[in-house]
Parts: structure tokens; sequence; C-alpha cells
């Protein structure tokens, strides 16, 4: 999947969550904004309620969207059957997808009444989600292969070119130039760099070598941070995870109690 393809993809799915949500708001927006103690004698009680056709199916929805979301992307990582099947940040993106659009199903499912134990999986959902965010924010500060492979400090330094042999062979730039274009942009600083390039290459060329160099400077900040994103990932994990527990835990139970009380759906 190219990048263009892949910006589409993300967009999709962030257009689905989108509509979904502006339905939702659409179909229900007289109905929330009803006091709680007076809902039972608005039109769409019997429809929305949490029990009711829609919000109990908002519930179905949404806890099916969570529980495949979190299986499907775990699996993907850790049974070797299907470390082949398709790309890894795809897989992820989709576990995104699920995971925000479970979460906004189920608020609706409430009808924005929280209450009991399942307050406490609503929250741990809220934790999880908001998590997800800053994780998903790490994530992407760390470099990948085009797969999603975490790539390692070697792999990353060897991704660097011999800046002073490139400058001093191709574009033949003395030796002073050299040394400077090259603390610049171990200091990254792009200014500098082009101060000190601008007038000594044809135009072609420095654009050329700026394009190099600020490469050069892009893999050297990855460097700086990349021990520090890993390390923040795996703090990140030790909260992300409990708090997805919690929530499926309780999810779970809820489920299984309203079930045994009778409540049932369409069927």
């Amino acid at each position: 999947m190219s990048k263009g393809t892949h910006r589409a993809y993300i967009f999709t799915l962030s257009a689905i969550v989108l509509i979904i949500l502006a339905w939702l708001i659409y179909t229900g927006q007289d109905y929330y904004q009803v006091a709680l103690k007076e809902r039972f004698y608005h039109d769409d009680h019997q429809q929305l309620k949490p029990s009711g056709v829609f919000g109990h199916g908002y519930g179905i929805m949404g806890s099916l969207a969570l529980l495949i979301g979190v299986g499907s992307y775990m699996a993907r990582k850790r049974w070797r059957t299907l470390s082949k099947v398709g790309v890894l940040k795809h897989w992820l993106e989709f576990h995104i997808f699920l995971c925000t659009l479970g979460p906004l199903l189920i608020l609706f499912h409430t009808a924005f009444k929280f209450g009991g134990i399942v307050a406490i999986s609503f929250w741990a959902m809220v934790a999880v989600f908001v998590s997800g965010i800053i994780g998903r924010f790490i994530y992407l500060q760390i470099p990948r292969t085009i797969q999603g492979r975490e790539l390692s400090l070697n792999e990353v330094k060897n991704m660097k070119s011999d800046l002073k042999a490139i400058l001093t062979e191709k574009y033949q730039l003395d030796e002073e130039t050299t040394r400077f274009t090259e603390e610049a942009a171990d200091n990254k600083n792009k200014s500098k760099v082009k101060s000190l390039l601008k007038g000594k290459l044809p135009q072609k060329d420095f654009k050329n070598a700026l394009k190099l160099v600020n490469h050069e400077i892009s893999l050297n900040k990855r460097i700086e941070r990349l021990n520090t994103m890993q390390n923040l990932f795996k703090y990140w994990h030790v909260v992300h995870l409990p708090f997805a527990l919690i929530m499926l835990v309780i999810m779970i139970i809820h489920v299984v109690v309203v079930t045994i009380l009778g409540y049932r759906w369409i069927f």
C-alpha cells in the first residue's frame, strides 16, 4: 500500500467514525438533552434508552467493535500464523478505528447515564481511549520499516550517509565549509546549513545538497529521541493494558448479567 493509498485508508476510517457520530447526535439530540427523570415521557425513550432497540444495539455493536479491535490486533502481533497477513501498521489503524468507534457507540448506549459497576468499565474505557491517543503519538515518533517493524538504533544509524565525503567529492566544497556544515547538521541547525551552502553551489546542486543535509538532520533528531520514545512506550503499556483488561472484564460481566436478567435485543 503506497503512502497515498494509506492516507486514503486512514481518511476513510476517520470519515466513517465522523459520519456515525453525526448520525448518533442528529437522531438523538432531543432525547439526550432532556433531564434523566423526564426521559421516560419522551417519544424516543423506548428506542434510545440503554435497553431500547437502538440503545441496546449501540451497546452490542460497540462491545463487538472493542472485542474485535483489541483481539484482532493482539492476535496479529502474537500469532505466527498471522505474522505475514497484511502490514502491521494497517492492523494498528484498524485497531484504532474500532477502538474509537466502540467507545463512541457505548457512550450513546449508556444514554449519558453512568452508575454502578458499569461506571468503572466506562471510565476505564475512557482511560484506554485517552492513553491510546498518547500511545499513537509515541508510536509515530519511533522509526519503523514500511511494514511497521520498529527499527533498532543501529538500523537508524546505518541510514545515515557519509555527509563529509559527499559534500567534498560530489559537490566540491572546501574543507572549512564541509566541517561547519557537518557541525550545523549535528546541532540540527537548518538555517545555518542553508546560509553556509548558499552561494557556494549552483542552484540545482544547492537544492540537492540542502535536501541531503536536512535528511541527515532529520535522522539525527530520530536517533536523539529514539531511546526516549522506546522507554516511554514501555511505560505506556503499563498504563494502557491494565485499564483495557478492567474494561473488558467488567464489560463481559455486564453482558452476562443483563442476559441472565432476560434483556434481549431484537431476538
